[in-house]
């Protein structure tokens, strides 16, 4: 029955708000008193109250608990002490900038910093290392890692208004009320002055400026100018883009006019009359001597191979073991890092060969060299086959 009758005593001195400080009690139901600042328990809470006795020298208690007294830290050899052990104070060293001193492993650490948008509400020193906490109320700060405190918010002026409230990782936003800035306020409120001229009016009757509205018309000029530079940057852009698209052309017109034998003047004649002859179709058709056409003679670009006959290259090289694309990559003179960047993807000789055609000199003739010094005579043979019919334009 005693027992019973404790914890509904308990209960009772809960449900009222007078909560235990210590958190313990007698066997009679008190409240276990905690000890000051500078005193250790010298007998436990039990059957009576706590009895508690003052540090001795060479201990301290910082602190109201139940607990003993704390033998006090000593300094490492190579730091100085602030200050000395106390019956309510541990002992102080001073560390460098950026530690404090661990009194629980008598070391100097490192500094903390305040993560996830906190700030400092201590900084770190003698009495300990940084405390942070979040931002409350009316502050904030907007660096995730910070050893800085909490911001006061902004508060917008009379002539703002608010866009966004403060939040704890950002500042209030605001913007100016006068969104016409056009308007004429002298206009828009008439009021006649002391010489029978209307206000926003001069003596001849004309609209007069405001300041208001003189900085609407900077602004203006400002924005124009931005839009005419922005122009004239897009037009800058078509016009190198135009200019390299021609330089690509004309290339490629030589190297065709190479291939004929024939001159620039011959090759228009033939796109003038409407029909245009697949180069590479006549010249694969001419009968050889016996031999392979000599591949470094070859000026054909690797782009204007047919497509089917791409893949196939990339396929053989793909499948190629110890001698494919990345032995044909050294070969074209790419560095070991652009080839190990080509090998991340799923097709990587498809990625080599289609970044060395945009090169300038991309011929064929290039391309069969590397194939036989790397020994890969068969895809040489599928990159000289012939090709048939004539392309009409």
């Amino acid at each position: 029955m005693r027992p019973f009758v404790i914890c509904a005593l308990l209960l009772l001195k809960v449900a009222l708000g007078d909560a235990c400080a210590s958190g313990q009690h007698t066997e009679s139901g008190q409240c276990c008193s905690l000890c000051p600042a500078g005193f250790g328990v010298e007998v436990k809470c039990g059957k009576q109250d706590t009895k508690c006795a003052p540090c001795p020298q060479g201990k301290f208690s910082s602190s109201d608990g139940l607990g003993p007294c704390l033998r006090c830290a000593k300094c490492p050899p190579s730091v100085p002490m602030f200050a000395s052990c106390s019956a309510t104070q541990d002992t102080q060293c001073e560390c460098d900038n950026g530690y404090f001193f661990l009194s629980a492993h008598g070391l100097c650490a490192p500094c903390s910093k305040c993560t996830g948008y906190e700030g400092v509400t201590r900084e770190c020193g003698p009495q300990g290392d940084r405390l942070c906490q979040k931002c409350g109320p009316g502050t904030f700060t907007e660096e995730r890692i910070s050893t800085k405190p909490c911001q006061t918010c902004t508060q917008c002026s009379d002539s703002e208004v608010e866009i966004r409230a403060c939040m704890p990782n950002s500042d209030t936003l605001c913007m100016d009320k006068r969104l016409h800035i056009l308007s004429h306020p002298g206009l828009d409120e008439p009021d006649a002055t002391s010489s029978g001229v209307e206000e926003g009016m001069d003596s001849t009757g004309t609209p007069k400026l405001t300041p208001q509205v003189e900085g609407g018309s900077n602004n203006i000029l400002a924005y124009v100018s931005v839009l005419a530079a922005v122009v004239l940057g897009l037009l800058v852009y078509v016009a190198y883009k135009c200019w390299r698209s021609c330089k690509q052309k004309r290339a490629l017109s030589k190297a065709r006019a190479a291939e004929l034998g024939t001159s620039p003047e011959g090759e228009k004649l033939q796109s003038d009359s409407g029909v245009f002859l697949d180069s590479h179709s006549i010249q694969d058709n001419q009968p050889s001597k016996g031999t392979k056409r000599d591949s470094k003679q070859d000026n054909r670009l690797y782009i204007n191979l047919p497509p089917h006959r791409q893949e196939e290259m990339e396929r053989l090289l793909q499948e190629g073991g110890g001698r494919g694309w990345r032995q044909l990559g050294a070969a074209l003179g790419y560095e070991c890092e652009q080839l190990d960047l080509f090998g991340r993807g799923e097709a990587p000789a498809h990625t080599l060969l289609s970044n060395w055609a945009q090169r300038e000199g991309s011929t064929l003739g290039l391309l069969c060299s590397a194939l036989a010094r790397i020994e890969r005579p068969d895809v040489v043979t599928v990159l000289t086959c012939p090709t048939q019919g004539v392309s009409v334009v």
